[in-house]
């Protein structure tokens, strides 16, 4: 099934990504391979539940789907998929059903840097998620992916396959659990949104103060289809680079990509998203809102306009909060096409003072008032979150203006 040389693959394992600080992949041994197999979410242990809850997954396996894995194995999946939907892990899937091999190592080549190579040398297992054709899922799908035990590496490979005229809401939690504190997670996902789909994914960050962490995300787009993507990081966490890619191959298809992170002191986070326009009419949206509170915070976006008619508006906006914390905003632009119009914005900048002193003249504290406008600030530019993550996102900013 390999259609890549071992060679190629092994040459790879060397190849640092082209952003973010360079890991040390030797550091880390193979996460296990064999869990604790979790049959009732609402059995999972008091301190995993609040780990899921966290990161926005709830532990109602009646009223949601939902799919856990713990390292590198499947510890959960829901038993009653709501019809037209199939979930299960995504060697399973490459074993139950052949066809799945076309989009195998399809829209990701493992080759592109050492977290990818790693990946596919391991053959690594992940979620698979299928909507039937023609299904509108009525409750979301969750994911969750927990990191376990120090000093090791988490390999997942995820598809997730929408299929015409179907559409389906995700939410992907990851976290770190117990005592895996300096510990690397590398997640290859293959995206497909099918003609006149649409597929609104969430993912929540929350690791622990060493954490690594490598997603590597491809989203193939084909008519009409239709994909947002929420990016959030509110706790403090080691190292973070991630920026995935959208690939708009069908007229008029439309993807949002909106980014929301919080950079502790200690912490270094390299996020963005790329969209390449490549049929006529398509659009894309790349919206980041970051906070420094004195980390590294390093907002890329990236817009290519290949065919006419595309439409595409990139803003990167940055506050610096803590002496100390550092904020980049990188916007880039590429146009082979006459008939694009593509626009950013960037900014770095502080909370201006008159607006503090406006809220405490109507009886909000200073804290209080620097909290109101770091909340609307985070989420003014992002849609589509679910609620339950209103109350954490709260409860991150509070305590970031804690100190905490």
């Amino acid at each position: 099934m390999s259609k890549y040389d071992q060679k190629d693959i092994e040459k790879a394992l060397d190849k640092k990504a082209a952003y973010g600080s360079d890991i040390d992949l030797g550091r880390y041994e193979e996460g296990d391979y064999e869990v604790e197999q979790i049959e009732k979410l609402e059995d999972t242990p008091d301190d995993l539940q609040k780990k899921m809850i966290n990161v926005g997954v709830t532990s109602d396996d009646d009223n949601k789907d939902t799919i856990l894995f713990i390292d590198n194995a499947m510890s959960h999946c829901s038993s009653k998929a709501q019809e037209g939907l199939i979930m299960m892990s995504t060697r399973q899937a490459v074993e139950q059903y052949p066809w799945v091999k076309d989009y195998y190592w399809n829209t990701m080549d493992p080759t592109k840097d050492k977290y990818t190579a790693k990946t596919y040398q391991e053959d690594s297992d992940g979620y698979f998620v299928y909507v039937k054709p023609g299904y509108h899922l009525k409750m979301p799908v969750q994911t969750c992916m927990m990191l376990s035990k120090n000093k090791s590496i988490q390999n997942l490979h995820n598809i997730i396959i929408v299929g015409d005229d179907a559409s389906c809401d995700m939410v992907t939690g990851c976290t770190t659990v117990h005592h895996a504190n300096d510990a690397l997670h590398v997640g290859v996902s293959e995206m497909y949104i099918g003609k006149n789909a649409s597929l609104s994914f969430t993912m929540i960050h929350s690791w622990s103060e060493q954490t690594a962490v490598r997603p590597r995300t491809n989203v193939v787009m084909d008519q009409g289809a239709n994909y947002v993507n929420n990016y959030v990081v509110l706790d403090p966490v080691g190292n973070i680079q991630s920026f995935p890619s959208a690939y708009l191959n069908g007229e008029g298809a439309k993807c949002s990509f909106n980014t929301m992170c919080i950079a502790h002191e200690n912490s270094n986070i390299d996020t963005g998203g790329c969209a390449y326009l490549n049929a006529p009419k398509t659009g894309a949206e790349l919206v980041s809102r970051n906070i420094s509170y004195g980390g590294r915070m390093v907002a890329r976006g990236r817009l290519i306009g290949n065919a006419p008619g595309a439409k595409a508006h990139l803003e990167c906006k940055s506050i610096i909060l803590k002496d100390g914390g550092i904020t980049e905003a990188i916007p880039e632009l590429e146009a082979s096409c006459a008939d694009v119009e593509m626009t950013h914005e960037a900014a770095v900048g502080k909370i201006a003072q008159e607006q503090i002193e406006y809220l405490m003249t109507r009886g909000l504290t200073e804290d209080e008032a620097v909290s109101m406008i770091v909340r609307g600030f985070l989420v003014g530019g992002i849609s589509g979150l679910p609620d339950n993550l209103q109350k954490e996102i709260d409860l991150a900013i509070d305590k970031a203006n804690e100190g905490d």
